[in-house]
């Protein structure tokens, strides 16, 4: 009976330590989904605001595609620092401050929008904001709160999560326009900002025990430049470098330009709007479902065949007569595709280097990509405002796509070596 009773303790005391991380890592999924979703939610919907802020005429249409390329690229140069804080002192404090600037931003557009304010709020504050409530910060983490097991799981449900931000805030943003005005819509989306921000405290706490492969390599023990330096050598973090660049082309300038190329091509009424909400529902699917196959397939295939698929529904898209069928269809697909580059290219990251630095690595991975996003965001305004048309950004778009998927064609994982 004894032996009976001290097997049944040592059971629950087993089952105790598993239970709580489960519903740790729960809410830790929850607290990164909603962080993400204000986030990016917002960011989603900034492209709806290019026609309204440009008929009050206190700034051009390309001063305007300027200040939203400039936040992608503040969003780039601050995401490594962002995550490197995250790394050594927790999450909670950065996304906090990234939700009170990124708030501040909107708020100094809404309340005097002029060219000085449109460019520090939508460009510089809104940019600095997002690099503590989105990717560096969130993934980092996530992974380290997952087991090994779980882990490409955790950051798929995490960057699908984020998704919601961009169904929900799109059609509130765009019926908030229409009815008060685009400085009532700013307002709104800094409010569901701040209200993000004491989620980040959910993001904090324990981290599981780590399998070998989590051990860090002898590269990251000397601290962060080292380890830098070490990344910047690789080819692999290179190529995958590289090609996240095409990603951040692409979507800046579909996030920001769809909905004006649609009105230059008198689209329906709305289908802006409904394509932008449209790419966020399917990236629910999609953020998730390259996650998972992660667990199955290599990463860099895997997004090999992301940036050709991308590319091919452009081509389609472009080939085809503009009809709101053909308009849903390319959102659909882009959404498909749209985060899945996040858990595919921080997974790559984690692999080569381990998770002691994976925020600061993937930051670093993640400047490439905003720096094609300000050329995305800001040759969009500039090629349509000098010549009347998007085609050769179009072009341009298809382009790239193809060349990020040679570009992930040639890295090699090997396995993270023990400390």
């Amino acid at each position: 009976m004894l032996l009976n009773r001290s097997v049944a303790v040592q059971s629950v005391g087993n089952a105790a330590p598993s239970e709580t991380r489960n519903a740790h890592m729960t809410w830790v999924l929850i607290a990164a989904a909603l962080v993400m979703s204000a986030g990016l939610g917002a960011r989603a919907t900034f492209g709806l605001f290019l026609i309204p802020i440009t008929a009050t005429h206190v700034v051009t249409f390309s001063m305007l595609a300027f200040a939203l390329a400039l936040q992608n690229i503040a969003w780039g140069l601050a995401q490594p620092l962002a995550g490197h804080l995250a790394d050594r002192k927790g999450p909670v404090a950065v996304v906090a401050a990234g939700a009170f600037i990124y708030a501040l931003g909107l708020a100094l557009v809404a309340l005097h929008p002029d060219v000085v304010t449109i460019i520090a709020g939508l460009g510089l504050l809104a940019g600095l904001g997002q690099s503590g409530m989105t990717f560096a910060v969130i993934i980092s983490a996530v992974s380290r709160a997952s087991t090994p097991a779980f882990r490409a799981t955790a950051v798929a449900l995490a960057a699908a999560g984020g998704s919601l931000g961009q169904v929900a805030l799109i059609p509130i943003a765009q019926s908030v326009i229409g009815s008060a005005g685009f400085r009532s819509a700013l307002i709104v989306l800094a409010g569901f900002i701040l209200c993000s921000a004491p989620f980040g405290i959910a993001l904090r706490g324990r981290v599981p025990v780590s399998a070998p492969e989590d051990a860090p390599t002898a590269a990251t023990l000397g601290g962060t430049w080292p380890a830098i330096r070490s990344a910047l050598k690789d080819g692999n973090y290179l190529f995958l470098t590289a090609g996240f660049f095409a990603c951040g082309f692409q979507l800046a300038f579909i996030s920001n330009h769809l909905p004006a190329y649609l009105v230059l091509c008198h689209g329906a009424a709305g289908s802006g709007a409904a394509s932008l909400a449209t790419i966020g529902f399917f990236n629910i699917i999609g953020s998730y479902g390259f996650g998972r196959l992660m667990d199955r397939f290599s990463p860099q295939y895997l997004l090999a065949a992301l940036y050709t698929l991308r590319a091919t529904a452009t081509v389609a898209f472009v080939l085809v007569p503009l009809s709101p069928v053909s308009t849903l269809a390319f959102a659909a697909i882009m959404g498909l595709t749209w985060l899945g580059t996040v858990p595919l290219t921080s997974g790559i990251v984690g692999r080569l280097f381990g998770l002691q630095h994976l925020g600061t690595l993937f930051g670093v991975c993640f400047f490439s990509h905003q720096v094609g996003a300000f050329l995305g965001a800001f040759l969009g305004g500039a090629v349509v405002q000098s010549t009347g048309s998007y085609a050769l950004m179009w072009t341009t778009t298809i382009i790239v796509g193809y060349g990020a998927a040679l570009l992930n064609l040639p890295i090699r994982l090997r396995s993270v070596a023990p400390a």
